[in-house]
């Protein structure tokens, strides 16, 4: 499971508010509820206990049933957390000395995505329904910068920060849901070309020696990994249009100590597997990796190995012409061809 936080628009707000001091009235009532159990029994009330005694207030409060019992388990696990018999008073009162800020939990049984859609040319807006009491129901619009679309909700939280914003924090499954494709396809790995499909896609990076000066204040101010952001939109795209994906079996490792490793590691191959395995695993496309070898020395079309490029000093040949079918062939997509015949051949 992973968190997704979304900024709510501020025309929600004073809803919330109003929500957040009801939620607030439960947890002190649970607080001192429990507190005076402990100093008269000796003994602490569980979350299950602590139910009971809130049960049909939310008709009163404007508050799920659900959001309730959340209120009762998040005030017994913070309790035995910080190993306290009492917890901080919440209010929201503004001119309070402690204010505490806005907090509103929501099982999954009362959140409901109703839409997400485009708003401008990139950003995407979401709406989701939240359950109150009575039946009523909280709609809110999000600033959408994942596509909820994609995910299965499993709890969201209302939090508010600081300045009076609001952001719904929502776990979803680790990885978004997505369905493969129907085609076929066999990746070449290389250093000019982090990888080339059989389709002819090229994945081209070369990010270190663009940003050699500018790579380590960037890694400090943790800004947005460009590496990371093409292969995810290139992995992502073989995996929506393919049902059956085939890379070459090759280790970064093994160039680590000749003078290719510094493009060997800029080109990114083990990402570009992680990604690839773990991608169709989530979309149901069957992912394997097979043995390489002579598939760029081997005519796709033909079988032959007479004129194709050779050894070292062949590396810089992008392009050949085989005389035995009169086929040319782009170096690496001819690779990635015999990579994908060598992989249905397993098959």
């Amino acid at each position: 499971m992973k968190t997704l936080k979304l900024r709510i628009k501020d025309k929600h707000a004073a809803q919330l508010n109003i929500l957040a001091g009801s939620v607030n009235f439960v947890w002190n009532y649970v607080n001192e509820l429990s507190f005076k159990h402990l100093k008269r029994t000796g003994q602490f009330f569980s979350a299950y206990d602590l139910a009971a005694y809130t049960k049909g207030s939310g008709e009163y409060l404007n508050l799920h049933s659900q959001t309730l019992q959340a209120i009762s388990e998040v005030h017994s696990k913070s309790r035995k957390q910080f190993k306290k018999a009492k917890l901080n008073w919440r209010t929201n009162n503004p001119k309070a000395k402690r204010r505490s800020l806005g907090w509103i939990p929501f099982k999954k049984t009362a959140i409901k995505h109703l839409a997400t859609r485009q708003s401008g040319k990139k950003s995407l807006k979401s709406t989701i329904q939240l359950s109150l009491a009575k039946g009523k129901k909280l709609t809110i619009d999000l600033w959408d910068s994942y596509n909820l679309a994609l995910y299965s909700i499993n709890t969201c939280e209302l939090v508010q920060d600081n300045r009076g914003h609001w952001y719904a924090c929502i776990t979803v499954k680790e990885f978004p849901k997505t369905v493969c494709g129907t085609g076929q396809v066999g990746i070449d790995l290389g250093c000019k070309d982090s990888a080339v499909s059989s389709e002819g896609d090229q994945l081209q990076i070369k990010v270190t020696h663009q940003y050699t000066e500018k790579l380590a204040t960037a890694q400090r101010a943790k800004n947005k990994n460009t590496r990371q952001d093409l292969i995810h939109k290139f992995t992502s795209k073989l995996v929506k249009a393919n049902s059956l994906i085939v890379v070459g079996k090759i280790k970064s490792t093994s160039f680590t100590s000749s003078k290719l490793a510094k493009s060997i590691y800029d080109a990114g191959w083990f990402e570009i597997k992680r990604q690839l395995d773990y991608k169709c695993a989530n979309a149901g496309c069957h992912y394997i990796e097979v043995n390489e070898a002579y598939s760029t020395q081997t005519c796709s079309c033909c079988g032959s190995r007479q004129d194709s490029p050779k050894g070292r000093s062949g590396l810089g040949i992008r392009e050949w012409f085989c005389r035995s079918c009169k086929t040319t062939h782009n170096r690496d997509v001819n690779g990635a061809k015999n990579i994908l015949a060598v992989g249905l051949g397993r098959l």
